[in-house]
């Protein structure tokens, strides 16, 4: 992961927040005994997906030409030395 910036995007972040909220707030309610409260936690989560994949397509996340992961730069590298 530190090879690629994997996660490092307003986008991830945003959408990781939002779910991160939501579990709280469905954990808290599911703890009080309240079905109502522990799926509008669910909504949240599921409002931080879209959030994060609008974003990304808005063009907020990793760009598309970079490379995906490590071994794919590692070896990219290995052919310029050879």
């Amino acid at each position: 992961m530190a090879g690629n910036s994997h996660g490092h995007t307003l986008a991830a972040w945003t959408g990781t927040t939002f779910a991160f909220i939501g579990f709280c707030v469905a954990g808290a309610f599911m703890v009080m005994a309240q079905p109502a409260g522990f799926w509008a936690g669910m909504g949240i989560v599921v409002v931080g997906g879209i959030v994060g994949w609008v974003m990304s397509a808005m063009g907020m996340g990793m760009p598309k030409d970079r490379p995906q992961d490590l071994t794919e730069l590692l070896g990219k590298t290995a052919h310029a030395d050879s």
